[in-house]
């Protein structure tokens, strides 16, 4: 355990339950637990924690995982597929990332964010059960479309560069697979699991998770994730929806400062 107070210690607790709902919700929580890492523990190389950042919100995300499936119509089968390869795709763009300056990345997923929103404010009934008209039954080219443009180019993103990841993939398998808000965002915490577990254990081999701390602010995470799935699920695709267009444009505002700033 890292030489903290214990408000930073209670502050990192808070950030680490909120960031375990939004990411339950639709995806985005690092968002929130990262940069509240990185302010709460200011000597603490950044690899500690990046794996601590790990290590935390996969507790979350595999509560908020099992809690979707027990209660929501979820192809586990499908979901594990997408999320081996999205395994893949992120250990391929943590290869490259080396090599890519997130200056030039940041105008460019700010566009596609904004996009985004566009697309769902201007189609109401996106994502929603009683809305879908393209409801047919999934295909065998949609699945394998889901697989490996899915799995493998947001995988990639994530190994990338990050930001976002769980959005980008609760609205792909959204548009490709068709399936409401509520259930993408119950594939995605599965296809999230897997990413998390392939970056920990690499993260675990370099020796770079600080476990005590990780292990205290797992626990609210938890809370949070489990939470932020309950009400998903109850609340349904509406709910997901405003959450969703929050965190991208929190996303955009977030992205926007760091170009600045820089």
């Amino acid at each position: 355990m890292p030489d903290i107070t214990l408000t930073t210690l209670i502050l990192l607790c808070l950030a680490a339950a909120a960031a375990g709902w939004i990411d339950a919700v639709v995806g985005g929580g690092g968002l929130l637990l990262l940069p509240a890492l990185l302010l709460g523990l200011p000597n603490v190389p950044a690899a500690h924690v990046l794996g601590t950042n790990k290590a935390v919100a996969i507790v979350g995300t595999s509560g908020a995982a099992i809690t979707y499936v027990r209660r929501a119509p979820v192809q586990v089968g499908l979901a594990v597929r997408v999320g081996l390869m999205a395994l893949a795709g992120s250990m391929g763009g943590a290869f490259f990332a080396a090599g890519i300056s997130s200056e030039v990345l940041r105008p460019v997923i700010m566009v596609a964010l904004l996009g985004v929103a566009a697309f769902v404010l201007l189609r109401p009934s996106f994502g929603t059960a009683a809305g879908d008209t393209d409801a047919r039954p999934v295909t065998r080219a949609r699945i394998v479309t889901a697989v490996v443009l899915v799995g493998g180019g947001i995988g990639f993103y994530d190994g990338l560069f990050g930001p976002g990841t769980g959005t980008f993939l609760v609205l792909a398998l959204t548009a490709v697979l068709h399936l409401d808000l509520v259930t993408a965002s119950a594939t995605a915490k599965i296809v999230n699991v897997c990413t998390n577990a392939g970056a920990l254990a690499m993260f675990a081999y370099q020796g770079t998770v600080l476990w005590q701390l990780a292990a205290v602010m797992a626990l609210f995470n938890l809370a949070g994730g489990m939470a932020g799935a309950r009400m998903a699920l109850s609340r349904g695709s509406g709910f997901v929806r405003a959450v969703l267009l929050t965190v991208v444009f929190s996303l955009v505002a977030k992205l926007g400062y760091d170009q600045w700033s820089a």
